[in-house]
């Protein structure tokens, strides 16, 4: 495992280094951080003096070996909006963003379980059907319109939970809640048809024929068996959760993570900022895929990592 862990690794590695690459041409050919940082009535000198600060002014292939050598070192330089190191910025607003991302995929998939395995076991009953339109329902709502109902509903009209911000747990309730909702309704439809598919199989009737009670069939053997599928969504939410839902739950609750940063640099054109987003996100999008493949093993034995 050891070895697979090295590779997988490596592999990462390239992966971070090839979307840092990307970013960094993207923003030097579409951002302009001199006309936004400049004003309006700024001269040529002005830019041409502002464009020198900021190292612009010199050949692209320059700026890159510039770049390549100051990622090495994981400084990717000050952030032309805020001032202070990108990176220490990164760090400020990551554990935020982790924090929602992982209450809210959480509680989706503690949730998911038993409303999954409730609705398999009567297909085509009231549960499943249900299950189904309610899971219908969670996957059709916007979400950043259900972030501003719930805003509408429980904090405007009802004044239980504030708005925004990160003071207090209730300010966490909202935000976990948009996050979970859509997630919920994805990994609820996963745990019901696997445990569908698992509860046909051969190995259940023997089992129940035996006189092992149903509930040891169903929350041990079929679960165990059902979990591949799910534990590979539960993960890829978890990434998209942290790459992309967060940017559009922070901006709704003005939570002030790595995602509400990322938009407030892209308005600034931020480019130092915006790439050190990036390689912080390729990171944890890496780190969690090994995550993945390894808790695969620990579900079932019987697959190796090679």
């Amino acid at each position: 495992m050891g070895r697979y862990i090295l590779r997988r690794l490596w592999h990462g590695a390239i992966v971070i280094l090839g979307v840092t690459i990307f970013v960094f041409v993207v923003t030097r050919l579409v951002g302009d951080p001199v006309k936004v940082m400049l004003p309006l009535e700024a001269t040529l000198e002005q830019r041409a003096a502002f464009e020198k600060q900021l190292g612009l002014d010199r050949p692209i292939w320059t700026q890159f070996l510039d770049f390549i050598t100051a990622l090495a070192r994981l400084d990717f330089g000050d952030s032309l909006w805020q001032h202070r190191p990108a990176m220490t910025i990164v760090f400020e607003k990551l554990p935020l963003t982790l924090q929602l991302a992982f209450l809210g995929i959480g509680l989706a998939f503690v949730l998911s379980i038993p409303l999954g395995i409730i609705a398999s076991l009567r297909p085509g009953g009231i549960s499943d059907r249900s299950t189904i339109f309610m899971s219908l329902i969670g996957l059709s709502v916007p979400q950043f319109w259900l972030g501003l109902l719930l805003i509408v509903v429980f904090a405007v009209g009802l004044r239980w939970l504030p708005t925004s911000g990160v003071d207090t747990p209730s300010h966490m309730i909202l935000p976990t809640i948009t996050m979970a909702l859509p997630a919920l309704a994805r990994l609820v439809m996963i745990v019901r048809s696997s445990m569908i598919d698992e509860l046909n199989q051969q190995y259940v009737k023997t089992c129940t024929a035996k006189g092992l009670p149903f509930y040891r069939v169903v929350g041990i053997h079929a679960l165990r068996n059902a979990s591949l599928p799910v534990v590979t969504l539960c993960g890829w939410e978890l990434i998209r959760a942290v790459a992309g839902y967060s940017v559009v739950v922070e901006t709704v609750f003005a939570w002030p993570g790595l995602g509400l940063t990322a938009i407030q640099a892209i308005e600034r054109e931020d480019l130092i900022l915006l790439q050190a987003i990036v390689f912080s996100v390729a990171i944890i999008v890496v780190l969690i895929n090994i995550v993945m493949d390894i808790a695969y093993t620990l579900i079932d034995p019987r697959l190796k990592l090679t």
